[in-house]
């Protein structure tokens, strides 16, 4: 047990570090992709002014964290939503600007290595499935031990998995991860979302966040 614990560390660090490299290469290098739909995915070269609009996504594993791109970028929703296992970055053109969205996945190795990259972005968006309450403590404390140390980081969390019948509420979510704790000083939302195949709550409350984003960047 002991030597797969230090495998299993060992391509943590692996990924983590070949995620920095390739997250640097696409930024240089993949351009004027798009595809279709009502919010146009644009993969351009790096600008001057998009290191002001880099929005770090991070949640445990299951939370729903691509799912939610998925919809914020091609307004469709992901049929069969696969476990990110190492990194996924897009780039969302809106209102003038450019949104940049790197989304570290949620396993328990690539957790470890969330603080390296909390220095750059100006918004972190932290999605939670309120309707694994179990969890809820776990989540608590990797939210709270990465808060610690960016004081001022602006701080979106998604309650999201509303559709599931046992889900908390915003609200339920705000006092069951102690948020009051960690919004004093800084930008910060909590907002209930979900994704279904059928029905209008996945449109609405995405382009919600689609909104609170674009108010935090400006």
């Amino acid at each position: 047990m002991a030597a797969l614990r230090q495998l299993g560390a060992v391509l943590g660090a692996v990924v983590a570090a070949v995620g920095s490299v390739l997250f640097i290469a696409w930024r240089w290098h993949f351009c004027n992709r798009t595809r279709r739909g009502r919010y146009q995915l644009h993969y351009l070269p790096l600008q001057k002014d998009s290191y002001d609009r880099q929005v770090l996504v991070l949640g445990l594993d299951g939370a729903g964290k691509s799912s939610i791109l998925h919809y914020l970028t091609t307004n469709t929703v992901k049929e069969r939503p696969e476990p990110t296992h190492g990194f996924n970055s897009l780039c969302v053109n809106t209102e003038g600007f450019k949104i940049d969205l790197l989304e570290i996945g949620g396993s328990p190795n690539l957790r470890t290595y969330w603080n390296l990259y909390l220095s750059r972005p100006r918004v972190l968006l932290f999605v939670v499935d309120s309707a694994d309450s179990k969890r809820f403590p776990l989540v608590r404390h990797e939210l709270h031990q990465l808060l610690a140390e960016q004081p001022e980081l602006a701080l979106i969390v998604l309650a999201h998995k509303q559709d599931q019948n046992d889900a908390f509420s915003a609200c339920q979510m705000h006092k069951e991860l102690a948020l009051d704790r960690v919004q004093r000083k800084r930008k910060f939302a909590i907002l209930a979302t979900s994704l279904t195949q059928h029905g209008m709550g996945a449109a609405k409350s995405i382009q919600d966040l689609r909104a609170l984003l674009v108010e935090f960047l400006l």
